[in-house]
């Protein structure tokens, strides 16, 4: 919190601090330290095994049940074919298209919409390009709530048909997801719907924060030398760099070894890679985005300074990779490996060719890429032309 406004009660709603920043949830961690990670062993393989550090307040009648689809532990996969073709031995790729709705949106969401419910909203809402809106719409009817999905109007039919599946409201907008975003924020206020948008409240980043859990315990308590993912709103980085603070602050990894951390985006919608490499601290709105991959048309993000601040302390990179390149990408995670990946992940394996051929990425180097979700509402763009 920039302003130093705070703290704030979480049985309370909050979205954004007064100031306009982001709001992080915190955790008493000198307490939490009596939490031993050997106390995982049986628990349930999801991204709720974490609850000690996750938002789940204690009442009278015990802890709060989540919202929970079964999402999270994912399958962390060693890529030795592509990876022998990338010239790395040890590649991992972190498969997120086995969540619930197919993507790494079901973490945040799952996590989102259980506060929500535990404070007492009806109504939710969400401006999306996509994936976080049949996250949102799937979580909201599993809580029995009702959702609102606000979404470009040029978005994939498949986006648009799996938010209806849930009952979901879906209103399609002329322009970019900013576009919807403003939208949405205005009928929202106007009727009093909680909103769940990337970083307007502090309980998404929860969720996607589980996947750095995920990683340190896949890997033996070991970190990797480099983490790629793909950005747009920028929740699972910041998400995952929160993540590692914690770990360290449990005792559970070697507080000096994280690892550098890479954003991806299009090179039709890069915002983080230029404000990266002018140094700036904050991402000037990006003209005219566009890009096959809908996850990563995200003009500007309201969490641009903590992505750029967590690539900053990780001596990281960032890279924008084009729509022809995430294609090929996605036809080597597919033949090489027979991983089902988005445009996004397809983005990720070009990422690593780049930081690969400038010297950056060792051969001998642990590096897990991230496949944030599958291909199956993305076919249309693997068709010959």
């Amino acid at each position: 919190m920039p302003c130093g406004v705070g703290p704030f009660d979480p049985r309370h709603i909050h979205h954004l601090c007064s100031c306009g920043a982001p709001l992080v949830a915190r955790y008493d961690l000198t307490a939490a330290r009596r939490w031993s990670r050997d106390s995982l062993d049986g628990r349930e393989p999801t991204m709720w095994r974490y609850r000690e550090l996750m938002p789940l307040i204690e009442s009278r009648s015990g802890v709060e049940p989540p919202i929970s689809l079964g999402e999270g532990w994912t399958p962390l996969l060693h890529a030795a074919r592509l990876g022998a073709a990338l010239g790395l031995s040890r590649l991992y790729v972190k498969d997120e298209s086995p969540n619930p709705t197919n993507s790494f949106k079901a973490r945040g969401l799952s996590a989102a919409v259980t506060r929500a419910f535990y404070l007492g909203a009806k109504v939710l809402s969400v401006p999306t390009a996509g994936n976080a809106g049949n996250a949102m719409a799937a979580y909201a009817a599993r809580a029995g709530l009702a959702a609102k999905v606000f979404m470009p109007r040029d978005v994939k039919r498949p986006f648009i048909r799996e938010c209806e599946l849930y009952g979901a409201e879906v209103t399609l907008v002329d322009g970019l997801i900013t576009d919807a975003g403003r939208i949405a924020a205005e009928r929202g206020k106007q009727h009093g719907w909680y909103d769940v948008s990337t970083l307007k409240e502090p309980y998404r980043i929860e969720g996607k924060k589980t996947m750095g859990y995920e990683i340190a315990e896949q890997l033996d308590w070991e970190l990797p030398d480099w983490i790629i993912y793909p950005t747009g709103g920028g929740t699972g980085m910041v998400g995952m760099w929160k993540a590692f603070s914690e770990l360290s602050a449990l005792g559970w990894i070697d507080a000096a070894r994280r690892p550098h951390m890479v954003t991806v985006q299009a090179a039709g919608c890069a915002p983080i890679v230029r404000a990266f490499a002018a140094g700036a601290e904050k991402a000037a709105p990006w003209e005219n985005a566009h890009t096959i991959a809908d996850g990563l048309r995200v003009p500007r993000a309201i969490g641009d300074f903590l992505v750029l601040r967590a690539l900053r302390e990780s001596s990281g990179a960032a890279v924008a990779v084009g729509d022809a390149e995430m294609v090929t990408g996605m036809r080597d995670l597919g033949r090489l490996e027979g991983i089902s990946a988005a445009p996004e992940g397809g983005a990720a394996v070009q990422a690593i060719r780049v930081l690969v051929n400038e010297g950056r990425i060792k051969p001998q180097d642990r590096v897990v890429l991230f496949n944030t979700g599958g291909a199956l509402k993305y076919l249309d763009v693997l068709q010959e032309d």
